[in-house]
């Protein structure tokens, strides 16, 4: 049998004192021996109800670990991954990283780059053609990407892209003028303390 701090059954309750001198304490779900890498889970810092934090610990920087309540049954099965579904959350997300960095490269403005991303929460069918943004291959947005620069066949489409433009200018527009107005009341409250 290991000695204490050498193996860690999944399972098992542990605490630990970091080098910075902060104690860790949560359940063991994994635990690498050659690395010295041990994974807890712990109570969820969100404070959300059916979270958790997952934290990975080098035991190569803590300085003392106590076995809390040491499971010596088998663990449960692991639950199993639906993996086609982790695939194409992947693939989505480098198409979309792919979509950002093209934009990028084809010097689109950043107001340019910030709609996309608008659209694209809303409707996924969009993509970039050189510096034009074409939804759902019906309505294209040439820059400098403002409601008139919405051009397609008259219809729902149409009228959708040109409403959600609409409100992503006019959403900017107000963040700006809060912005403004909390730089003011900053400035305000620096010159009364001085």
């Amino acid at each position: 049998m290991a000695a204490p701090g050498e193996y860690f059954s999944v399972g098992s309750q542990v605490s630990c004192r970091t080098c910075q001198e902060q104690r860790l304490q949560g359940e063991v779900v994994a635990f690498d021996y050659p690395s010295k890498m041990l994974a807890l889970k712990c109570p969820s810092s969100s404070g959300k109800p059916n979270h958790a934090d997952i934290l990975l610990v080098n035991l190569q920087y803590v300085s003392e670990v106590e076995i809390i309540n040491d499971r010596t049954e088998t663990p449960p099965p692991l639950a199993s991954l639906n993996v086609s579904k982790l695939a194409n959350k992947a693939r989505t997300e480098k198409e979309e990283k792919m979509s950002q960095a093209y934009a990028i490269s084809a010097g689109v403005s950043l107001e340019g780059q910030q709609l996309f991303q608008t659209i694209h929460k809303t409707i996924k069918d969009c993509k970039w053609q050189e510096k034009n943004i074409v939804v759902m291959e019906d309505v294209v947005i040439a820059p400098p990407y403002q409601v008139e620069n919405c051009k397609g066949k008259e219809g729902s489409a149409l009228s959708h892209v040109r409403k959600i433009v609409e409100k992503h200018f006019r959403d900017v527009e107000s963040q700006k003028v809060m912005q403004g107005s909390q730089a003011q009341q900053t400035q305000k409250d620096a010159t009364l303390s001085s």
